[in-house]
């Protein structure tokens, strides 16, 4: 096993794994002075996993064609929570378009990548590792921020999950997932790495290795769970998943974590039977989440250092299928609230529903553009050694 195979596969950054032998305390000890996040500014990720229609979320209300191809599970105009005079939000959405109003989001259409994939699993890998739709890499945009991040700790990337997702995984360093701190914190004081350090049947490179990682995910464990009880939001937040993990991401950034990226995701998007009444409800739940986390960050003086995007893995299909759903598609939207953005707006035009490929949207915004603008203008860091090449920033100022 070599080191790319070891930081990719292993269970040890992800939250229920184990405990630093006494030999490793001096690196534990080390490990523990970074307070801030290296640029300041932090970026929260909220991935809508399962493919969501986008059609649906900003919908194109004075479109016949989107009515003609969806005539039973388009959102009425007298429903829609308009934009401009051409899109607007889904009606469940209502707390996205309170902060819309404020200034607080932008709108991104057509968002995609060339030869797309209407895989879950596939489209889900190009976005998380930015790459083209023929490339396989075996690390994340995120985690390769982390990698060329200067004394970058596995804290500086926190996914609130049980499992870490490839975007959070770089070639030297792996971001941590941690659902609750003390949990985690308890669990890295089991007695399982006592016992692998007295299992020597690899190479010394990678022993040397596996204890480096132990020492990483153990001493940032430590610190994640000594910083969150610094603070405890007092707001109030929806008790279902989502609203629960952006609580936890708010407590951690109140309480000074040295993290420069938060990620986080909510489920069943996958939307091929009964669409309406099941996207209501995930995109209620989003909308209301969000809203309270944007509320809890500007009660605290922190709205303008922090920017949420949100992103699913492809859309849907323009046309409504014979169950009431849709079916795998790819161009759709990206929002980004707060973060100090100038004003609300509509960044681009609304999708072209009379110009598509076989039934899917064109997209007209590549995916990796929205990475190199945060990455360049947001995070400070080095997008083009990041994503491989240079993307055009979006002009979002």
């Amino acid at each position: 096993m070599n080191r790319r195979d070891f930081i990719r596969q292993s269970a040890f950054t992800t939250a229920g794994t184990m405990l630093i032998p006494q030999f490793l305390k001096a690196y534990e000890a080390q490990a523990m002075g970074q307070t801030m996040a290296p640029s300041g500014k932090i970026l929260v990720v909220v991935q809508l996993s399962g493919g969501n229609d986008g059609l649906n979320t900003v919908v194109p209300f004075r479109n016949d064609i989107y009515y003609r191809e969806r005539p039973t599970i388009a959102i009425r105009p007298e429903n829609v929570l308009k934009l401009n005079d051409d899109i607007g939000l889904h009606p469940a959405m209502t707390p996205l378009k309170a902060l819309y109003d404020e200034g607080l989001v932008t709108v991104i259409n057509n968002v995609g990548y060339p030869n797309p994939d209407r895989s879950h699993f596939r489209s889900m890998d190009i976005w998380q590792t930015g790459s083209d739709s023929d490339q396989y890499l075996q690390t994340g945009w995120l985690g390769r921020y982390l990698d060329k991040t200067d004394k970058a700790r596995p804290y500086n990337a926190l996914e609130v999950d049980d499992t870490l997702s490839l975007a959070l995984k770089g070639d030297r360093l792996n971001g941590l997932a941690v659902l609750d701190p003390k949990k985690l914190y308890n669990q890295t004081r089991s007695g399982l790495v006592r016992n692998l350090s007295q299992q020597h049947d690899h190479d010394h490179e990678t022993v040397g290795y596996l204890y480096k990682t132990l020492a990483e995910t153990v001493s940032s464990a430590e610190y994640v769970f000594d910083k969150a009880t610094v603070r405890s939001t007092m707001a109030t937040y929806p008790a279902h998943e989502l609203g629960n993990r952006l609580k936890t991401v708010s407590q951690l950034i109140q309480s000074g974590v040295a993290t420069s990226v938060y990620y986080v995701s909510i489920s069943g998007f996958d939307t091929h039977i009964n669409q309406p009444g099941q996207q209501e409800r995930l995109l209620k739940q989003y909308a209301e989440a969000v809203g309270a986390f944007m509320a809890d960050l500007k009660a605290a003086g922190r709205q303008n250092d922090v920017m949420l995007m949100t992103f699913s893995e492809f859309g849907r299909r323009v046309k409504q299928n014979a169950s009431n759903g849709t079916d795998h598609g790819t161009a759709s939207n990206v929002f980004l609230i707060g973060g100090g953005l100038p004003s609300q707006r509509v960044l681009n035009e609304a999708p072209n529903l009379s110009d598509l490929t076989e039934g899917d949207l064109k997209y007209t915004v590549d995916f990796r553009q929205i990475y190199a603008t945060l990455l360049r203008h947001y995070l400070g860091a080095d997008d083009v050694a990041i994503l491989g090449r240079r993307f055009d920033a979006l002009k979002l100022v």
